[in-house]
């Protein structure tokens, strides 16, 4: 059986990390289901960007988190004093980048534009500054719980081929 699942490329590895990724994701949605988040999906979607990335989970963390938080607190600034135009939405992108530059986050530009548009773009029954609470809310409880997943059980060193499956 061994030989025929390595063959098929599910090693060890891939089984541990997929049991750590389901842990992570479905623990993260009762959570947000359970704090009754509005789009409580995005908090798998975080625990998986912050779980499955191919770089250090707390960077990615960290760039997740900080992004989040700019882009909602801009989303719901430019929310509340103007209607989101294609003019007003490239300005917010633009002020996106720029502001993570000057605040040397410029590593979580793409979280703070995909949380800004999101605020902006999805039409929205509340407040946006409700919006982009909840926003930072649900992503936050995906990365911390990604994070409490990361140290609780390690991820498995791939697999040597010095060391071949017998």
């Amino acid at each position: 059986m061994r030989q025929f699942t390595s063959r098929l490329g599910i090693t060890r590895a891939v089984v541990v990390n997929s049991a750590r990724a389901v842990v992570a994701t479905v623990v993260s949605m009762l959570l947000a289901r359970l704090l009754k988040l509005p789009e409580f999906y995005w908090a798998p979607i975080s625990a998986i960007v912050v779980l499955l990335s191919t770089v250090d989970p707390l960077t990615v963390a960290w760039q997740r988190f900080a992004g989040t938080a700019l882009g909602a607190l801009l989303g719901a600034l430019i929310g509340v004093y103007f209607q989101p135009t294609w003019i007003v939405y490239g300005a917010g992108i633009f002020v996106c980048g720029i502001l993570c530059a000057l605040l040397r986050i410029g590593s979580a530009y793409r979280f703070a534009a995909i949380t800004l548009s999101i605020v902006l773009l999805i039409a929205h029954t509340r407040s946006p500054w409700i919006v982009a609470m909840h926003r930072f809310v649900e992503v936050s409880l995906g990365i911390a719980v990604a994070l409490a997943v990361t140290v609780v059980w390690r991820a498995p060193q791939a697999e040597s081929k010095a060391n071949p499956v017998k």
